[in-house]
């Protein structure tokens, strides 16, 4: 389909502003709908999802807590077993047999996996 139809309404718009029949109007009507429909669909493609996505994640933050598994942005795998959110940190437990702990920034987390380890610590 193309841009053609476009082109071809705006060259039919600018012949009848050259007329002088209510050029004022066309003019404004030409130039400002469609910067208003292309604001309109940046905003819905691309401003609003993202917004909805970190609403989303903050929300996984506000709710987490200990012996959730968590997955960072790394991609490293664990078990939260503390949660200190005055020092935006999350600890967590990487291997149970050696006792390898990390601490992260709570911004690191990118996912809450499906199910709770028990109440140990140990998982499943």
């Amino acid at each position: 389909m193309g841009s053609g139809w476009l082109i071809e309404w705006l060259m039919v718009d600018w012949f009848l502003v050259a007329q002088g029949e209510d050029a004022g109007i066309r003019q404004l009507v030409g130039l400002v709908f469609p910067m208003l429909a292309i604001g309109l669909l940046f905003y819905l493609m691309l401003i609003r999802p993202e917004r909805q996505k970190q609403s989303t994640h903050q929300q996984l933050l506000a709710n987490l807590k200990k012996n959730d598994r968590v997955v960072t942005v790394g991609g490293i795998k664990g078990i939260v077993s503390n949660v200190q959110r005055s020092a935006d940190e999350v600890t967590i437990n990487v291997d149970e047999s050696t006792g390898t702990r990390i601490r992260v920034t709570l911004a690191s987390i990118a996912r809450v996996e499906p199910g709770e380890a028990k109440a140990s610590g140990k998982s499943k």
